[in-house]
């Protein structure tokens, strides 16, 4: 769900903060299956060192992709991966000289990919925005809501 804040998280008002977190139901419903199936195997043939290793690296994984969130406050367009936002990436509202909305292909699929229009970063669907730098390089930002977020970065 959108959550637009009165202040930012350092308790100063601001000009309309936008943050808002999707999740990537396919990722999550994936890692899961495939715990499941560990711990399956695991009760029919014995634990070993290998089902744990797989089971810890689907946690990471979880951890890593389950959900992105993007900010526009602050001063900053950013954004971070996974409920421990380990990634996170930061650009200056005034470097910024164009926002579009964007559908994606299918095959530029998730996560954090090189694509003919710069780095992308998504989560989950087709749709995003595409941001130019003054510097003429673009990304893409994957949401489920990119007017909302295109909307934001202008008012910034």
């Amino acid at each position: 769900m959108d959550r637009e804040k009165e202040k930012d998280s350092h308790g100063r008002g601001g000009a309309d903060p936008y943050e808002h977190t999707q999740r990537g139901y396919l990722v999550i419903g994936a890692v899961l299956a495939v715990l499941v199936v560990i711990a399956a195997s695991t009760i029919v043939f014995g634990s070993g060192p290998v089902p744990i290793i797989v089971g810890g690296l689907m946690v990471f994984v979880l951890a890593l992709f389950s959900t992105l969130t993007v900010r526009v406050d602050g001063g900053y367009l950013s954004l971070a991966f996974g409920p421990i936002r380990l990634f996170r990436k930061n650009w200056p509202l005034f470097d910024i000289t164009s926002v579009t909305v964007v559908r994606n292909p299918w095959y530029y699929g998730w996560g954090i990919r090189w694509t003919p229009h710069g780095p992308l970063y998504n989560i989950s669907g087709y749709d995003a925005v595409e941001v130019t730098l003054s510097s003429g390089k673009k990304f893409r930002i994957g949401t489920d809501e990119p007017d909302a977020l295109k909307r934001a970065i202008e008012r910034a």
